[in-house]
């Protein structure tokens, strides 16, 4: 008999791959239904989103202590700090109507027609990589969440990105 054999390394490469492995089956966990979502309550989001809101970024230490007391008193499950830091890149920002933006701000999103609402990061994103100044001053006004989700979002030109930075710079400087 040779360590090679053809037909058991074919039929286990079978069952490895289409996924009905019966050893894998019995030791397997099942997953979570609610995965990939937040598990946060609802109060404690709406708290969070209302800490979260303004031109300025508040301190997390802050926010973290707030939000906290504020769970505590109304007998809510205290999130972790390490929730409370994830929960900046999926907090909700203000949509924007595109019918109430300027001009030069419209212009860059190119690709929408009409009166539509546009997340705030995702009009951070089009006006510093596609803009003209006006509407790159018009990005840089914008809160320091839709400027701190745009930064996590992929496509960034580098120039662009460089704005981004300078703006979340001289905004910590203030």
């Amino acid at each position: 008999m040779s360590i090679f054999n053809l037909k058991s390394s074919i039929s286990s490469a079978e069952r490895r791959l289409s996924g009905h492995d019966p050893q894998k089956q019995r030791t397997s966990r099942r997953q979570r239904s609610d995965r990939g979502g937040s598990r946060l309550d609802l109060a404690v989001r709406a708290h969070l989103d209302l800490l979260m809101s303004g031109y300025a970024q508040p301190r997390m230490r802050d926010v973290c202590t707030k939000i906290s007391a504020h769970c505590l008193a109304h007998g809510l499950k205290v999130p972790s700090r390490a929730t409370v830091y994830n929960y900046r890149t999926i907090a909700k920002t203000t949509p924007v109507v595109s019918s109430l933006l300027p001009p030069e701000v419209r212009s860059c999103l190119y690709n929408l027609e009409g009166v539509v609402t546009v997340p705030a990061h995702q009009l951070v994103f089009h006006c510093l990589n596609y803009g003209n100044i006006r509407a790159m001053s018009f990005a840089a006004s914008m809160p320091w969440l839709a400027l701190f989700q745009a930064g996590r979002m992929r496509g960034w030109r580098p120039k662009s990105r460089g704005l981004l930075d300078a703006i979340e710079r001289g905004r910590a400087q203030t």
